[in-house]
């Protein structure tokens, strides 16, 4: 029997369950529906140091994976900024003063609605 497909808002409470068990720090859900093919959401975090960057991110694969998502992982090994694409949901994980230099939600707030977790 063939898996049905999770939906992009049931990866995406994968997502933010995962980091919040783990004490992500300042999550932010940016909706992308509509506005790019790249993703309908993504899922910006911070960590408070290299390992828990990487512990974050190592729960978040594995909740995805355990619920049948198939989803690839970048970064883990330098721990300074993980991603995961999980199709639907972008996930970056960043320690603090990296994510301070990207300032990704800066660069998507023009394009798509930011939403405090």
């Amino acid at each position: 029997m063939e898996k049905k497909a999770l939906s992009d808002t049931k990866i995406l409470e994968i997502v933010k369950n995962a980091m919040e068990d783990m004490k992500a720090e300042d999550l932010v859900v940016i909706d992308l529906a509509g506005k790019t093919s790249i993703a309908s959401f993504m899922v910006v975090a911070s960590g408070t140091s290299n390992r828990h960057v990487a512990s974050i991110a190592q729960k978040v694969e594995e909740n995805l994976k355990a619920a049948g998502c198939r989803c690839t992982m970048e970064g883990e090994t330098k721990a300074d900024w993980v991603l995961i694409d999980a199709y639907d949901v972008i996930v970056h994980i960043f320690r603090p003063e990296v994510r301070d230099f990207y300032n990704l939600e800066k660069m998507w707030q023009s394009v798509a609605n930011l939403r405090k977790e």
